[in-house]
């Protein structure tokens, strides 16, 4: 009992700590903005300003929460596999849709992806998409005719050229675009517990599954593209998971290569979970020796991840799109806009304070916990989600020293919380630390007006 006390304790400091790491940012981010407004923000540390307000989806979303704390825990525990992951995409479906219609359906959902910034601005460009991606480096560059919006300059074309896919085949408007980040967004979810119990065992990620449900992160998830992006990456590391572990691992290494392949193409920085991928390669080596039932090697899927990774770059490389040659003026647009004027000096740390809102207080209590499991060599499962959580913190971290990501990584950072929450099954006392995460979301979306 006493160690029980203490290990809760140390949870309680940690997320104490991740508390004041925001109020420092709020303070010393305000006092920045109103001296020169070189923060570019509007309420430090989030792109985001001052107005309570209620809507439509509050009393859904909280509903959502309250039925998760009280049932969330116990339905995860017996629920069988199949329908628990049905019954998780379903609750985060739900609980992001509500979320969004807090600020109603125009301003949460449907005029979120057609703002000057935003990628639906520029549809009618892309009616020829050959020709769109030959000409797509020219146009990255600001202040020039025909630059590119933030947003589209600012990644790869493959997020640009889904959204105008989407429009062709008749789903066109904010309100199609936004309803399909959220429905593809929300998916990560089960990825996520798809590559925790392929990894590591399904009581621990029976115990995550709670808390990728009711995320906090899903306040921007249904608000932003990066929600879909981060769907698609999390699929490529589930996918690797079963690979890597036998699950038919010539259709899932295909698969699984394909998705990592379209990440590298719908965000620069994304190229970073390339940690996560060894984080998944190094807990699949217990199971490197596997064999089929009649006793035969199980086929290694390298060959079939190669293979698909080639495909996404070789498609846009033969249409004229050159990556490389984009990034390194994209690093010129950046420097240009706010990125040139925001002080790395701030958001260096401030960045990590964004990150709490998006991750939650029960977050900040379970990478204690990895950190303990890391340290202390405990049984092989944990280890293994452990050094999964450490390698998407090291991503974090090193996104973070790049200077790229200066602010706005309450977005820009979704699809790596996506796999620090995972940390939130080495906690005890769950039904506590979900009310935790369900009251940090509803104030955020009800005290704030995001910028997604």
């Amino acid at each position: 009992m006493c160690a029980v006390n203490r290990d809760l304790r140390r949870d309680l400091y940690a997320a104490a700590a991740a508390a004041l790491l925001v109020v420092t940012a709020a303070v010393v981010g305000t006092g920045i903005e109103h001296r020169n407004g070189s923060l570019r923000v509007g309420w430090p540390p989030l792109l985001a300003t001052w107005e309570p307000h209620v809507g439509p989806g509050t009393p859904a979303a909280i509903a959502v929460a309250v039925a998760v704390v009280a049932y969330g825990p116990a339905l995860a525990a017996r629920l069988p596999w199949r329908p628990l992951l049905l019954a998780t995409w379903g609750t985060a479906l739900a609980w992001t849709w509500s979320l969004a219609l807090v600020d109603g359906w125009y301003r949460g959902i449907a005029e979120q992806l057609t703002t000057r910034y935003e990628y639906l601005r520029v549809i009618d460009r892309f009616h020829d998409i050959p020709a769109t991606l030959r000409d797509f480096t020219h146009h990255i560059i600001g202040g020039l005719p025909g630059s590119w919006p933030a947003h589209v300059a600012g990644h790869p074309p493959g997020a640009t050229v889904t959204f105008v896919l989407l429009d062709h085949i008749g789903l066109r408007g904010g309100g199609w675009a936004g309803a399909f980040v959220i429905t593809v967004g929300t998916t990560a979810t089960v990825a996520v517990l798809v590559a925790v119990r392929t990894l590591t065992d399904d009581h621990l990620a029976r115990r995550a599954a709670p808390f990728l449900a009711l995320a906090p992160a899903a306040v921007w998830v249904g608000t932003s593209a990066d929600g879909y992006f981060t769907a698609v990456a999390a699929w490529a590391v589930a996918f690797l998971a079963l690979a890597v572990t036998g699950h038919h691992p010539r259709w899932t290494g295909l698969a699984s290569g394909l998705l990592f392949g379209l990440t590298a193409y719908l965000s620069y920085g994304l190229t970073l979970f390339a940690l996560i991928a060894a984080a998944v390669l190094l807990g699949s080596l217990p199971h490197s020796r596997l064999r089929s039932s009649g006793g035969t090697p199980i086929p290694r899927p390298l060959p079939f991840l190669l293979a698909g990774l080639a495909v996404v770059p070789a498609v846009f490389t033969a249409l004229g799109f050159d990556w490389w040659e984009a990034y390194h003026l994209l690093v010129t647009r950046y420097y240009q806009g706010a990125g040139g004027v925001r002080p790395y000096g701030y958001w260096v740390w401030a960045n990590l304070a964004c990150t709490v809102f998006i991750v939650g207080p029960a977050t900040a209590a379970g990478l204690r916990r990895t950190a303990t499991t890391l340290t202390h060599r405990t049984q092989a499962p944990a280890f293994r989600l452990a050094v999964l959580v450490a390698a998407t913190l090291l991503a974090l971290l090193i996104a973070d020293a790049s200077g790229m990501s200066k602010a706005e990584t309450e977005r820009i950072w979704l699809p790596f919380a996506m796999w620090l929450l995972p940390s939130c099954a080495f906690l005890t006392g769950a039904r506590g630390w979900l009310a935790a995460q369900g009251v940090l979301a509803l104030l955020v979306n009800h005290l704030l007006l995001t910028g997604w």
